[in-house]
């Protein structure tokens, strides 16, 4: 415990040298008034006042090192949250990432207690890669298969912990003495980050992500998953199979192996789309360099550390949200980004749904070939900061990765139409929504719900009848048209049985449509088919009820 404030305490005094350094005093002063033990330097020499406020942000971070890196690089697509100049800014962000010498031998005889002589036959000394978190090194084992070991640097979970407590106090003083930190829900996005930064860090979760995506896409032809070797991997290695692929932005050398570049964009396009739609489940990063291209034409998505999951009952409000989007319905649109969202507070319904139009009429009135999918993206999250929408994180993960992986499409392949690989999902989604399985699933869905509704009915009522009883309820108001109003009530509680038969009937009928019994036309249950004219009378009846109204 004492370690751990002291690493605490030197990080903070880090912190204090580097605002002090490029001119925060305020920031300093507040932290003084919060705590008695931070000393703000004195010497002047070294502030560095150059460039806007937003500029000497990211110099701060860059200095502070890798956390903060990721930290700003987390929130240079929250367009959402900060201001325009800042996102500029922070998009500058590049990780700057020294060599960590390494004993690799030695690391892999402590954690698995192994003689490496009897495992592998070679281990290369110069690392591959060097990111913020691990160094990635070449090695063969002793029966000559290749494999890659990403070994996490020395320290780096204890600095990453420190530095996130740092991150939160940072977050409880700006939240303390700025209304903007609580207005942007500043708590909410630092625990997002710190639980992505968590997963990163730790190599048995890119491990399970690796498996996932295995089990995903175990039966697709244009797609391999690396496989992983787990008797040689733990929280600190991982070690999985080296894939000897081609860069996929490398356009002449595809094309030296016969490897079409504009076939393999529209794969790597479609792959992508089916992490998000069918398994929502994909990667978090897909840029040129993590994405490979293996001699036979398979595209290998590879560093699955940073991932984005969607929840089932949200991809099924996506799927939904595609659909609107193809049938140009901004009322819909609106409705499914509500339910999707975290928290909203709409100042004006009617403008949010003309600047959802707005880009319906943007996207369909132009050519698909001139539609920039970045500039839709970015007209669609000024109107959900506009309209003070907050979505979940999944959701800017999605923005971010269609933005990568449209953007290394159209590096090999200009031509790149992102809406055109869409299209098979929403013929997907439309026969999904209209399937026997699915009508059963729904219809039973909206009964629990009214049952829901039904039970809470009760108790709502001993609530008025307890204020009657005690002379606690009041009645204001004032009632026109008495008849007309006693009239509409009666006809819409007519209307509400009728849809409740309407909606038994329908999940009777999906009930006897998957069966095999009874007498049949065809292959047609007779009993699906009377229930189903049965409900199309119902609805005409409702509808015909409704608009003679």
């Amino acid at each position: 415990m004492f370690d751990k404030q002291q690493r605490k305490l030197k990080r903070s005094a880090k912190l204090i040298s580097v605002l002090s350094k490029y001119g925060f005093k305020d920031v300093l002063a507040r932290m003084k008034s919060g705590n008695k033990q931070v000393d703000i330097p004195n010497n002047t020499d070294e502030i560095v006042s150059k460039g806007t406020v937003y500029e000497r942000i990211r110099l701060v971070l860059e200095e502070l090192g890798p956390t903060f890196v990721k930290l700003g690089q987390t929130f240079s697509n929250r367009e959402d949250l900060l201001p325009p100049e800042l996102i500029q800014e922070l998009q500058k962000l590049q990780d700057k990432v020294d060599m960590v010498e390494m004993n690799i031998e030695e690391i892999l005889e402590n954690e698995f207690n192994i003689s490496i002589n009897e495992h592998f036959a070679d281990i290369q000394r110069d690392p591959l890669a060097t990111a913020s978190i691990a160094q990635v090194y070449k090695a063969t084992l002793i029966d000559g298969t290749e494999v890659i070991l990403k070994i996490k640097k020395p320290d780096v979970q204890t600095v990453i912990e420190d530095d996130l407590l740092l991150i939160k106090d940072l977050e409880k003083l700006v939240s303390s003495y700025s209304e903007i930190g609580e207005k942007l829900n500043l708590k909410q996005a630092i625990s997002t980050f710190e639980k992505s930064l968590l997963e990163e860090v730790s190599l048995i979760n890119e491990k399970e992500n690796i498996l996932q995506f295995r089990r995903n896409f175990k039966n697709n032809k244009e797609t391999y998953v690396p496989k992983i070797f787990e008797e040689f991997s733990n929280n600190n290695i991982l070690c999985m199979e080296f894939i000897d692929g081609i860069k996929v932005t490398d356009k002449a050398l595809l094309l030296e192996h016969n490897i079409n570049p504009v076939t393999i964009s529209e794969v790597g396009l479609r792959l992508f789309v089916s992490q998000i739609l069918d398994y929502g489940f994909f990667h978090a990063d897909p840029h040129a360099g993590n994405i490979l291209v293996k001699k036979d034409g398979k595209v290998v998505f590879i560093d699955f550390g940073a991932v984005g999951k969607i929840p089932p009952n949200d991809k099924e409000v996506l799927e939904n949200l595609i659909v609107s989007f193809v049938a140009k319905n901004p009322h819909k649109i609106v409705r499914y980004l509500k339910k999707m969202a975290i928290s909203y507070q709409i100042p004006d319904e009617r403008r949010f749904e003309n600047d959802v139009e707005d880009i319906l009429d943007f996207v369909h009135s132009s050519s698909l070939k001139d539609i920039d999918p970045q500039s839709i993206i970015n007209k669609m999250k000024d109107v959900l900061k506009d309209n003070r929408l907050y979505m979940p994180d999944y959701f800017y993960l999605l923005f971010k990765g269609i933005s990568l992986i449209e953007g290394v499409g159209r590096t090999i392949n200009p031509d790149l139409d992102i809406v055109k690989s869409l299209h098979p999902y929403t013929k997907k989604i439309f026969a999904k929504k209209i399937s026997p399985k699915n009508i059963l699933k729904t219809g039973m869905d909206r009964m629990m719900n009214f049952t829901d509704n039904v039970d809470e009915i009760p108790k709502e009522l001993r609530s008025v009848l307890q204020k009657l009883d005690e002379n606690k309820f009041t009645v204001s108001s004032e009632i026109k048209n008495i008849e007309k109003t006693n009239q509409l009530i009666k006809s819409s509680i007519v209307n509400l049985i009728l849809a409740m038969i309407l909606g038994a009937n329908i999940i009777a009928t999906a009930i006897v449509f998957v069966s095999e019994s009874g007498p049949r036309i065809g292959e047609m249950s007779l009993m699906a088919v009377l229930g189903f004219i049965f409900s199309i009378l119902l609805v005409i009846i409702i509808l015909l009820r409704i608009t003679r109204k």
